[in-house]
């Protein structure tokens, strides 16, 4: 049974990784005519009230994207990121936070294709009426994003970024990952992948790296932004990754220049931090 809602944890130090990178890997696709595709398949509802509802019960956004919110000294790609938030907020109050089918809407163009898929049934109904005035352009599908990203690929223009970023609840989704991959990988092998997986101690977190550097891919990138050091216990995220599967040639120097200012931004203890690492680029 499905119980993931991320709404719980909107605009958290994870959101702000994944969208960051998200931006920059949009940024890049639109600057040739040619059309793309964007695959997402674990949606969610594409916006979330950061001042009602669910947010409010844990506020991660508080250290995430509001440690960002007033800032005017940020490096380009960052205050690009950030803008497209506050795009959301006009009256310049951080109320809500945008989930990556937003981000692909507003950086997409004309000519390019959104599949979004979301399984749980109250945030499908969401999705879809979030983004039932996009048109054409956008389709949303209330069935499983493993299944639905194997369906499309390869898809009709030959270009596309797959977004997989699945909850991670069920131990079977760090499986499932890397047979996504995979499989993508045969059916559509010039594709940008991009994987956003948590920072865990459990064992199939600790794992998932070495299997994800084992995938047959020539040039790939795996970033990983720490916030905190372990707890006690052992329990809780302390900081999440995006694994890149043919990644734009530009991002290793400005993950370079732009790291720095989220670790300082976002670090909660001493033991905050990044680390970069990358293949044939």
């Amino acid at each position: 049974m499905l119980s993931y809602r991320h709404a719980y944890h909107a605009g958290n130090h994870a959101d702000v990784l994944k969208h960051f990178m998200l931006v920059q890997l949009l940024r890049y696709l639109a600057q040739k005519d040619k059309p793309f595709w964007v695959i997402d398949t674990h949606a969610g509802a594409g916006y979330y009230a950061l001042d009602a509802g669910r947010a409010t019960q844990l506020a991660e956004y508080r250290t995430g994207i509001e440690r960002l919110w007033s800032r005017r000294d940020l490096p380009g790609p960052l205050a690009d990121y950030v803008e497209l938030v506050r795009q959301l907020n006009p009256d310049g109050i951080l109320r809500a936070y945008p989930g990556s089918p937003h981000f692909a809407l507003k950086l997409t163009r004309s000519q390019d294709r959104l599949r979004l898929f979301e399984l749980h049934s109250s945030d499908s109904r969401l999705l879809q009426d979030n983004f039932r005035e996009a048109g054409q352009r956008v389709l949303v599908s209330a069935t499983d994003g493993f299944a639905g990203m194997k369906a499309l690929l390869p898809p009709p223009p030959r270009r596309a970024l797959i977004l997989i970023d699945p909850a991670y609840e069920d131990k079977g989704d760090y499986r499932r990952v890397i047979e996504a991959l995979e499989g993508g990988l045969q059916r559509f092998p010039t594709g940008i992948y991009a994987l956003w997986y948590p920072l865990l101690q459990r064992p199939e977190a600790q794992k998932l790296p070495d299997k994800l550097r084992a995938l047959p891919a020539e040039r790939w990138l795996n970033v990983r932004l720490t916030v905190r050091g372990v707890n006690a216990d052992g329990f809780g995220m302390h900081g999440s990754g995006m694994y890149l599967i043919n990644p734009p040639w530009i991002l290793p120097d400005l993950l370079k220049e732009t790291l720095p200012t989220l670790v300082a931004a976002l670090g909660q203890d001493a033991a905050a931090g990044f680390s970069l690492e990358y293949g044939g680029l």
